[in-house]
C-alpha cells in the first residue's frame, strides 16, 4: 500500500475533514497546509496528486497517537524517515490502544484469520528471529476491519 492510500482510509474511517486532518498534524508539531492534505488525498491519476511521504505519514501517525491516547510529556518522537507496512501497522495499533486479540478480532473482520503467534510476528524487531514482515494484504485487511468497526 503507498502512503496516500493510507491516509486516504484513515481519513475515511475516522471520517476526518481537512481541519481535523490539519490539527493532526499539529498534533505532531508540524503544520501543513490544506492545499497539502488535498493533494494527499487526490486519485493517483489526478494531475494535482502530489505523494505523501514516508517521515510525512510518520507525522500524521504520531498525530494520530496523540489525538487518540493523548500527548506524551517531554519532546515528540521523532518521525521515521523510512515506513514499511510493520511500522504503519504498529503505530495504528498504538493509536487505538489495540490488545492482539482485538487487533485479531479486527483482521476477522476484513476477512482474515491468523494465529496470535502469527500476528507478534508483525511487532517484533527486524533482528528478531522470528520478525515476519507484513505484507500489503494484511495491512488492508487489517484496515478493512477497522473501518467496518469504526464507520458504519
Amino acid at each position: 500500500m503507498n502512503n496516500n492510500d493510507i491516509l486516504r482510509r484513515v481519513r475515511y474511517t475516522f471520517d476526518f475533514d481537512d481541519a481535523k486532518m490539519m490539527a493532526i498534524f499539529a498534533l505532531a508539531d508540524h503544520e501543513v497546509s490544506r492545499g497539502q492534505v488535498s493533494d494527499w488525498l487526490k486519485k493517483d491519476d489526478d494531475p494535482a496528486y502530489k505523494a505523501c511521504s514516508d517521515t510525512q505519514l510518520a507525522i500524521f501517525l504520531n498525530g494520530l497517537i496523540n489525538d487518540k491516547r493523548g500527548k506524551k510529556d517531554g519532546p515528540q518522537p521523532e518521525p521515521e524517515q523510512r515506513l514499511n507496512n510493520n511500522i504503519v501497522f504498529m503505530k495504528l495499533k498504538i493509536a487505538l490502544n489495540l490488545k492482539a486479540e482485538e487487533v485479531l478480532a479486527l483482521l476477522a473482520l476484513g476477512g482474515l484469520s491468523i494465529s496470535k503467534h502469527e500476528l507478534s510476528a508483525f511487532f517484533r524487531r527486524p533482528n528478531h528471529k522470528h520478525y515476519r514482515e507484513c505484507k500489503d494484504q494484511v495491512l488492508r485487511y487489517f484496515m478493512k476491519g477497522m473501518q467496518l468497526k469504526h464507520r458504519d
